[in-house]
């Protein structure tokens, strides 16, 4: 079985029914795909709490768009490969959003007599859950980087460069120079 791509669902408006509700009888979604991202916050978390980082570079969206957990996942892997390499133990990275809307998908059969007689078309069209996605308004960023040390700026903003072509929509990347 393969994903639809992403473009089915990233420049679309979120679907309704699309979250579990806590009433069984209204819960359009039974079962919640499970969550791709690992971690949210990789690196010196004691260093970030006690404001050790002077600079913070963010990958902000520049329209509102869905972000797959699966694109989410691969640029989260990447910055944190790239980072642990060239800072070992001088950052913070952080996730900003959470994909809470489940994308849902109507599978429909093609072909010579596959699915004349079990098939409901676009009768009964909820879809059954595929995957989960983020929804991402224009100005939010997705993921930030806090670090130190002002020769590694470079570094980290290539980093970001990147990791952008996995995002859907336009995105820039924001510099801020912290107190």
């Amino acid at each position: 079985m393969t994903k639809r791509r992403a473009s089915a669902y990233s420049k679309k408006k979120p679907v309704v029914y699309t979250r579990r509700s806590k009433k069984q009888q209204k819960s359009y979604i039974k079962t919640i795909p499970p969550q791709k991202i690992v971690k949210f916050n990789m690196g010196d978390y004691q260093g970030f709490e006690q404001g050790k980082f002077k600079f913070k570079i963010a990958l902000v969206s520049d329209e509102n768009v869905q972000i797959r957990d699966l694109a989410l996942e691969a640029v989260r892997q990447s910055l944190n490969k790239d980072l642990a390499k060239a800072l070992p133990g001088n950052f913070f990275l952080r996730c900003d959003v959470y994909p809470h809307n489940i994308l849902r998908n109507n599978r429909i059969f093609s072909g010579g007599s596959k699915g004349e007689r079990i098939q409901t078309g676009m009768k009964h069209s909820f879809g059954s859950p595929e995957g989960r996605a983020a929804i991402v308004k224009k100005g939010k960023s997705v993921f930030t980087v806090y670090f130190s040390g002002e020769e590694n700026i470079p570094k980290v903003r290539e980093f970001f460069r990147k990791v952008k072509p996995k995002i859907p929509g336009h995105s820039v990347i924001g510099f801020e120079k912290l107190k």
